[in-house]
């Protein structure tokens, strides 16, 4: 086992070097003249960037004191978002760069030169005396003939070949400007750390201003005319980490006050980190005001940081916990299960104890983090499920990924006669950048058919 992993971190650290040395190749040295500042300066960039990724990837793995993950993830993580979007930005400058090249070449190439027009001049005839006419016409065309001859080959001795015409030499390529060379990799080269960094900045801004809010209207056949309208703001994968912490959550906390919800469902991935560390940031939490209360299930990230610890502190902070259990409110059921992860520590999701034995009659809402768990949903059925764990992709091209590998990736979605609602998350895991999948936290009012 520990020679495969080792197998696999030295592939995956090969890679790393691959592509870096890419980037240093066409950002770097294509773009410099030669050995001076500006390419010192590139390369120091180009190689601390994935030193101090991989660093802030072991110091969170090995659980390194909280002052040094902070002090590495945060550039670590941002190198990993912008060295993504560097790579795909270079990919798309090696179909640009023949564009520019023969654009550049035609703006520097000379204009052809005009030939002259001929100015043809009518004269008029002169008198001219009949006996000098005629000794005119006798004299021979001294300057034709001595044109001829200058184009005449000199003739040989006699009895010798006529030595061949004179020919020009084959026209050979012109070699490429070196100058026009350096521009037009610097001009690619800045289009592309432009466009990587632009990106990762909007993104990363995305994040850190904190999620917007989001509405969906859900009908529910079984729902009571007095449920309608009831409100519920979904939250997901807030992820307080070293890079989020405790004025991320107020900003998440407000957030969810401001919509006045008559109740709160936290769908897991609440921290990646444990209480000792991330208790100070949690503790915002305990100013979620619902008139039914909030409630909390955990995800797969609980399972890596101590599920046990944060539910313990999630009960303290005033949120319900529900470990495959159920709560019966007013007008439906809320349901909750553990994450598939807490399988491997004997707290894996128990679907019979928390909808076994319910009363079928009334609606029941389910609260599980991740959007497979759906299947069984519908084998017990629930009318609705809210979950997250997707993050919406997060950072696009990875968008696909996250689509092929969960049955719904973001919204509301119907399978048989349960729905599913997937929530984007309100943070970020890894890198706080999002591309193509903004954060949110969603208001899901519920509609009774028979309002």
């Amino acid at each position: 086992m520990i020679i495969v992993f080792a197998l696999v971190a030295l592939l995956v650290l090969g890679a790393i070097g691959a592509l870096h040395w890419y980037a240093w190749r066409r950002l770097v040295r294509d773009t410099t003249r030669g050995p001076g500042l500006a390419r010192r300066v590139g390369t120091a960039v180009l190689i601390a960037g994935p030193v101090l990724m991989v660093a802030g990837f072991a110091a969170e793995l090995a659980s390194a004191p909280f002052w040094l993950q902070q002090t590495l993830t945060w550039p670590g993580f941002m190198w990993l978002a912008l060295s993504l979007y560097l790579l795909l930005a270079l990919l798309a400058g090696e179909l640009v760069r023949p564009l520019v090249r023969r654009l550049v070449a035609r703006r520097a190439a000379p204009a052809p030169a005009e030939r002259p027009v001929p100015v043809v001049r009518e004269l008029e005839p002169e008198t001219v005396p009949a006996g000098a006419q005629s000794a005119e016409s006798a004299e021979p065309a001294e300057p034709a003939t001595a044109q001829a001859a200058a184009t005449e080959p000199a003739s040989a001795e006699p009895g010798q070949p006529a030595p061949p015409a004179a020919t020009e030499p084959p026209s050979s390529p012109a070699p490429v400007d070196p100058s026009r060379r350096l521009f037009v990799s610097r001009v690619v080269g800045g289009a592309v750390a432009a466009a990587a960094v632009g990106t990762v900045g909007y993104g990363t801004y995305g994040v850190v201003r904190g999620p917007k809010i989001k509405r969906v209207t859900v009908p529910l056949a079984k729902l009571p005319r007095a449920a309608h309208g009831f409100r519920i703001a979904v939250v997901s994968d807030i992820h307080l980490s070293p890079l989020l912490g405790r004025g991320f959550a107020q900003k998440v906390v407000d957030t969810i006050n401001s919509t006045q919800p008559d109740l709160i469902a936290v769908v897991g991935d609440l921290v990646d980190g444990d209480v000792d560390d991330l208790g100070p940031a949690a503790a915002p939490l305990a100013g979620l005001k619902a008139r039914h209360g909030s409630y909390f299930v955990t995800g797969n990230h609980e399972y890596i940081s101590g599920a046990e610890q944060w539910v313990e502190e999630v009960r303290r902070l005033g949120l319900t916990p529900l470990e495959n259990d159920r709560r019966e409110l007013p007008y439906f059921d809320l349901a909750g299960v553990n994450d598939l992860d807490g399988e491997d520590e004997g707290q894996g999701p128990d679907y019979a104890k928390a909808l076994g034995d319910r009363d079928t009659s009334r609606t029941v809402v389910l609260m599980a983090h991740q959007p497979v768990q759906i299947h069984e949903a519908v084998d017990y059925g629930v009318d609705l499920q809210l979950s997250g764990h997707t993050h919406g992709g997060q950072l696009w091209p990875m968008t696909y990924v996250a689509d092929a590998t969960n049955p719904t990736l973001a919204g509301l979605e119907r399978y048989g006669d349960t729905q599913l609602y997937v929530s984007r998350g309100a943070g970020a895991w890894g890198p706080p950048v999002r591309v193509g999948a903004p954060s949110d936290i969603t208001v899901v009012e519920l509609a009774s058919k028979q309002a």
